[in-house]
Order: C-alpha cells, then sequence, then structure tokens
C-alpha cells in the first residue's frame, strides 16, 4: 500500500475517528420484535430485545405511556426496586420486573441511541382475578309478597363476567314490572338481580358468581329471607282408629322466622311425649315442619278434638283434629274348647261332605217309618204330611203319627250330630 497516497491517508483517519466516536462500519438492527406480555398479578415479567452489531451504541429501556427512564445499558434509573437489567454479549438485553402490579400495566420501549434513534415496543398486561367491591350485598330479609334487589359488584382484569345461581339449584323466578310476566331462569346475567313479588318459595340462598379467565373464581353466598305469618295444613281433620291400636295426627306447618309449635287437648291439657304420647317435630325445609303425635293404645278417654298450634313474631295460628273410634270386628264365642275350635277350623270338605251324607241317611230313614196309604193319593192332592187334611178319626191318628216321626227325627239328629263330635 503506498502510504504517500493523500486520499488512503484520509481513510485512516475517518475509520480512526468512527472508532473514537463509537460508531462502527455496520448499523445497529433489531433482529425479532419484542413479544408482548400477559402476567398475573404478583407474577414476574421479562422482557428481551434482541440486538445486532451493536457496537459502541447503547440500549435504553423506557415506559412509554409515562416516558420514564427504566434503564440504560447496565444501570436502572427508575427508583422501582422491582425493576432490573441484564445482557448477554452485548445481543440479549433484559428488562425484569418483579412481582408485577396493576401500575407496571402498559407499553415498554427499548431504545439505541442512534441518529435517528431506533425502537421497538412490547406490551405488558397485568391480568387480575376477580375480586367484590364494597358495593356487593350482603344477606337481605325481606316480606313476603315484596320486592328485593340484589348487588354484586366485581373488578379485575379483564373486566369479570358476574352471574347469579340459586344453591338449592332451583329456577329463579323473573317478574317484570309491568304486567308481571314470569319467567324461570336456571341462571341470570348481570350485576343486579332483583326479586319482585316475592314469595316463600323463593327463599334461601343465592350465588353471586364472578369470573374473567384469571383462576381463580370468585362467588359469594347471599342468603334471602323471607318472612311470613303461619300457615297450618291438616291432610286428614277427622281420623279414626279402633281402641286398643296406635294412632298418628299430622300437622304441616310454614312459617317464618320459624315457629314455636306445640299440641293441645280440648281439655287445654298440652300434649308431651310420655307413655302414652310420641310428639315429634320434623324440619322439611328452612320453613316447613311435619308435626306429628302418636296416640298409643287409644282408649276412650282418647277421644275428642286434639289442636295443633304454631307461633312467630308475625302472628299465631292452630288448626282441629278429630280423633273418634272405629268399632272393631265383632268376634262370637261358642261353648266348645280351643281344641275343638281349632279342630273346627281345621276341618276339611270332604269330612263336612261325611257328616252331610249321614244326615241325609237318617233323614230317608225316618222317611221310610212313616206307613204309607194302601191307595195312592189322587189326582189333585199334594203329597206332602203337612198338604193331606182329611176330616174323620183318621185324622187324629195321621196327625199322631206325624207328630211321633218328627219327635223321632229330631231325637235321630241329636244323637247322630252329638256321636259325629265324641268320635271327633
Amino acid at each position: 500500500m503506498n502510504f504517500h497516497n493523500g486520499s488512503t491517508w484520509k481513510c485512516i483517519g475517518i475509520l480512526g475517528f468512527l472508532l473514537m466516536t463509537g460508531v462502527t462500519a455496520f448499523q445497529p438492527e433489531f433482529a425479532e420484535p419484542i413479544k408482548n406480555l400477559s402476567v398475573p398479578l404478583g407474577r414476574d415479567a421479562t422482557f428481551q430485545c434482541i440486538v445486532h452489531h451493536l457496537g459502541g451504541y447503547r440500549v435504553g429501556w423506557v415506559k412509554a405511556d409515562t416516558k420514564a427512564i427504566q434503564a440504560i445499558h447496565d444501570h436502572v434509573i427508575t427508583h422501582n426496586p422491582r425493576v432490573s437489567v441484564s445482557h448477554n454479549d452485548h445481543t440479549t438485553w433484559n428488562l425484569h420486573i418483579k412481582n408485577v402490579q396493576e401500575e407496571d400495566r402498559g407499553q415498554y420501549m427499548c431504545q439505541i441511541n442512534t441518529d435517528p434513534m431506533k425502537s421497538q415496543v412490547g406490551l405488558l398486561d397485568v391480568s387480575v382475578p376477580p375480586d367484590f367491591t364494597e358495593e356487593t350485598s350482603g344477606d337481605v330479609l325481606v316480606q313476603e309478597g315484596g320486592t328485593v334487589k340484589l348487588t354484586c359488584r366485581a373488578r379485575g382484569h379483564p373486566e369479570p363476567h358476574v352471574q347469579w345461581r340459586r344453591e338449592d339449584g332451583l329456577d329463579i323466578v323473573i317478574r317484570e314490572p309491568l304486567g308481571g310476566t314470569k319467567t324461570r331462569v336456571s341462571s341470570y346475567q348481570g350485576e343486579v338481580l332483583q326479586l319482585r313479588k316475592i314469595s316463600r318459595s323463593e327463599m334461601g340462598a343465592y350465588m353471586c358468581i364472578a369470573t374473567n379467565g384469571v383462576p381463580p373464581t370468585v362467588s359469594k353466598r347471599i342468603m334471602v329471607n323471607v318472612h311470613f305469618h303461619p300457615v297450618i295444613h291438616v291432610p286428614n281433620q277427622l281420623v279414626g282408629a279402633p281402641l286398643g291400636t296406635d294412632v298418628t295426627l299430622e300437622c304441616y306447618v310454614e312459617a317464618f322466622p320459624k315457629s314455636i309449635n306445640y299440641w293441645v287437648r280440648d281439655t287445654e291439657e298440652m300434649v308431651i311425649s310420655s307413655n302414652k304420647y310420641d310428639v315429634q317435630t320434623v324440619s322439611k325445609s328452612s320453613f316447613e315442619v311435619k308435626m306429628t303425635v302418636i296416640v298409643r293404645n287409644l282408649q276412650k278417654e282418647d277421644i275428642g278434638s286434639y289442636r295443633c298450634i304454631a307461633k312467630n313474631s308475625l302472628g299465631d295460628v292452630e288448626s282441629n283434629i278429630r280423633l273418634y273410634e272405629i268399632p272393631g270386628p265383632t268376634r262370637i264365642y261358642s261353648d266348645l274348647s280351643p281344641d275343638e275350635e281349632d279342630y273346627n277350623d281345621q276341618l276339611g270338605s270332604a269330612e263336612r261332605d261325611q257328616e252331610e251324607e249321614f244326615s241325609n241317611s237318617v233323614l230317608e230313614k225316618s222317611r221310610s217309618i212313616v206307613p204309607s196309604s194302601s191307595e195312592p193319593p189322587r189326582k189333585g192332592t199334594h203329597s206332602s204330611i203337612r198338604s193331606n187334611h182329611v176330616a174323620g178319626s183318621d185324622d187324629s191318628a195321621s196327625a199322631s203319627r206325624t207328630t211321633n216321626v218328627r219327635e223321632f227325627v229330631i231325637a235321630w239328629l241329636t244323637f247322630a250330630l252329638s256321636a259325629g263330635v265324641m268320635a271327633v
């Protein structure tokens, strides 16, 4: 190389100047875009800025929306203790944010101090799980037929979606303010749930559920208490039973607040559990109970009226049940001993047929004893004895013979039956 050439020395001088000022022949460039980040609240986030041919240039980080410088090259500028930087071989430059908070949300710019400046931006989105605000309703109390308004306010990022369900799985009843059109839905969407003309069947726990795709989903249980005075339903107001049996009386009570329930007889005597009575109260739901009293070994003195009474702070009510005797089956007792009765109960049809044949044979024999007339009955007369009424002395003889035959038959039958029983 001819160093005496003026142009050569001029090039060497320019190169030296560039090296002294930190400028290289290759301009720095970004190798790839900065990736956007979505990080749950409280987690760590790291932006990565990859630069080729950085040379003597410097990399800086700026929060774009606030113009706040976060770091220049190796030095952290911000006073946020959760921010730090790192790099690898002057190619990969990292911005670290620990325990990200909602105020960290926004755009972050990676800059190179070229002229003009080169930069690229990455977005940090901080997702926040849903949470309820103080505006959310607590447990409420309403009179039956009134209106209750339930409010469920939730915050989070993204904005939470709110829905309502009944804890018991029953439908929510929505009544329109105009016309009163009633609709039943398994769930209701929206922050405000209004229950108009509420009834006791709508009483219970309502669940407000808020979700935005960021775990965990949150819910709040709001209890709706519907107050009403007691009501009694009696399935049977007349109950009958035979003496000596157990009989059950029932009343169904609906009331809220829960009522005081008890039984009273027509003698104003309170019925309580004892050897005579078994008194029970079974809860069927939050506002319904079943009252029962079992009267053991029903006797004459137990017959009469029984009142079931329910009282709460809104009123009291009672209902009457009339208990009466049902006559039991009448039993006929014979002079036979128990063993003989058992035998007769077990006697089969064959044995009864034999006894009937024996009785018939006795009757036939008794008829053969009766003397027959020397001539057959004339045409137009009856063959029965009671029909042969002939005037004269033969009449009395015939009547006497008929009486004797009847007495014989009766005696014979009595003897035969007695002999049959003894044989058994």
